[in-house]
């Protein structure tokens, strides 16, 4: 199962539980490498999907004029979200 935002709630339940746990009582050796590893693969998922966001975004002045960087275009060209 996964979150709104892409990252498996079960991940989330583990960074969480050690979190407390490590408040609680400690962790161990390996209990702390799996913590590690975790919130790396949390923060990677995390940056992929605000990147694609970042990526699908058009914006627009208070004219209603387009003002999106040149860079996004240039990926929404690429990706073949545009055509201009």
């Amino acid at each position: 199962m996964a979150d709104n935002k892409g990252i498996p709630q079960e991940l989330i339940d583990r960074i969480n539980e050690l979190s407390k746990k490590k408040k609680e009582e400690g962790l161990t050796s390996e209990e702390l490498a799996e913590q590690k590893e975790l919130r790396e693969t949390y923060l990677s998922l995390f940056r992929e999907n605000f990147r694609s966001h970042i990526e699908m975004l058009q914006v627009y002045d208070k004219n209603g004029k387009e003002v999106t960087p040149e860079k996004v275009k240039k990926i929404q060209r690429e990706r073949g979200l545009r055509d201009d």
